[in-house]
């Protein structure tokens, strides 16, 4: 794992010391296995069943800077604790990890850097 700086509300380093590709971001947002679209929704009209849980992701661009999405990915409950958002780039302090997950983020470094840069596209 790589380190980070909380700031606020935001994370403003990339966690790679690069930006991502918003391409593969879009791809991860849309997996069904572990991200996004289990509990959110938004502007893929190609997915039929997108969650209802969580805000829509449409405009998330527009209603967070880069950093701000880098830290609800990294670590939501910093935000709002309790919440049901995933910590997907920590692994101490959490309850309730399965044994195959301890120790280990949800998402890579680059993975987290890659959904930032797509959802940073979703202005409207």
């Amino acid at each position: 794992m790589r380190p980070y700086t909380v700031t606020g509300d935001s994370i403003m380093e990339s966690l790679t010391g690069a930006p991502g590709d918003a391409m593969r971001g879009r791809a991860l947002v849309l997996n069904r296995t572990n991200t996004c679209i289990l509990c959110h929704s938004g502007p893929f009209p190609e997915e039929k069943f997108q969650g209802d849980l969580a805000p829509n992701l449409a405009g998330s661009g527009s209603r967070w800077s880069v950093g701000q999405l880098r830290l609800r990915l990294v670590d939501a409950s910093r935000l709002k604790p309790g919440t049901i958002m995933p910590s997907y780039y920590r692994v101490d302090g959490l309850d309730r990890v399965a044994q195959p997950w301890r120790g280990k983020p949800i998402l890579s470094a680059e993975q987290i850097e890659d959904i930032v840069a797509y959802l940073a596209t979703l202005r409207e």
